[in-house]
Formats: C-alpha cells, sequence, structure tokens
C-alpha cells in the first residue's frame, strides 16, 4: 500500500515480531516518538485495477486474472462474507498461503519464481491482477510476486466484495 503511495523506503518484516524474537533481535517496551515528517503521496495509478478494467480484459490473453482466496471460496463451495459465492469469469485461482513455508515465512525467491512463471505464462507481471475477498490478502500476492523479482502486478482492491455488489457483474461457480 505504501509504495502505491509512491513510498519507496518500505519493507515487510519476514515471519512479523514472532521471528524477530526468536532470532534474538533486540525489542523494549520504551515509547517511541518519532520526529513528525510531512509526506506527500504520489499515486502510482498503474497498481490498481478497477471493476471495469477487469471487465475490460474479459478474453485479453495478454491479461490475466488470478483470485488470491482459498481453492473452497474460489470454486463457490463456501462464502462466508458476501452474498454471492464464486469468483469472477476468467479468474484463476492462486491462494495466497501458497506463499508461506511451514515455519510462517515467504518463500524463497526461486521458489516464488518458478511458481508464477508457471502461472502467468507469456503474460507480464505488469497485466496480472490479483483480487480476493477485500483486497487485503490479495495485497500479499502482489507482495510476493514483486519479492520474486517479477515486477509489480495490479491489484483489483475492491476485490469479491465490490464485484457482487453488482447483480449485472457475472460470476462463476464451480472450477
Amino acid at each position: 500500500m505504501l509504495r502505491w503511495l509512491g513510498h519507496e523506503n518500505v519493507a515487510v518484516l519476514d515471519g512479523g515480531y514472532p521471528a524477530w524474537v526468536a532470532a534474538g533481535q533486540p525489542v523494549n517496551t520504551a515509547t517511541a516518538t518519532p520526529p513528525p515528517v510531512v509526506f506527500t503521496p504520489l499515486l502510482q495509478s498503474q497498481m490498481l485495477a478497477t471493476a471495469e478494467d477487469v471487465l475490460l480484459e474479459f478474453g485479453d490473453s495478454g491479461a490475466m486474472l488470478i483470485d488470491s482466496r482459498g481453492p473452497e471460496r474460489y470454486r463457490g463451495e463456501i462464502e462466508p462474507i458476501d452474498p454471492v459465492a464464486g469468483h469472477i469469469p476468467g479468474a484463476h485461482n492462486y491462494p495466497y498461503l501458497s506463499n508461506i513455508d511451514s515455519k510462517g515465512h515467504m518463500q524463497l525467491k526461486q521458489i516464488l519464481r518458478g511458481r508464477f512463471q508457471i502461472l502467468f505464462g507469456m503474460v507480464p507481471a505488469e497485466r496480472v491482477t490479483f483480487y480476493c475477498g477485500s483486497g487485503v490478502t490479495a495485497a500479499h500476492n502482489v507482495l510476493a510476486v514483486a519479492h520474486a523479482g517479477l515486477g509489480i502486478p495490479r491489484m483489483y482492491a475492491g476485490s469479491w466484495s465490490e464485484w457482487v455488489a453488482d447483480p449485472e457483474r457475472p460470476v462463476v461457480a464451480g472450477n
């Protein structure tokens, strides 16, 4: 999200706070008071896709849409949040949890690169759009693609919740 706002100096703590502590890194309970700074966002509009963008790319072999939710939600077998189950027509399924190893860390870059290269085929990362239920886990896949060194794909932030809010938009259940 910070990169979308134009902030380049960002990082993710792989494995989160528990991994930091387990690695013996320093921690303290003091309250930090950093000096205030002014940040002026410079939106990177090419990083986001709208529902209209998704509709325009239906059938475009040079673009790809990927659902980041679990397979059971993608297939429409369960839908715990939204009133409609299924996925956007033409979407492939790549659950964001595939990016995490058994210890809760991001998979190695080489592993992710290989998986995404197979999934994307000839489609460049910049023409790939990820979505999920509400835009949260799709961001994880965007991060994983960037971590793999393949570029920055787009994210449909409105995701499934926005998609199914319009009954005119098509929905698919099953594979």
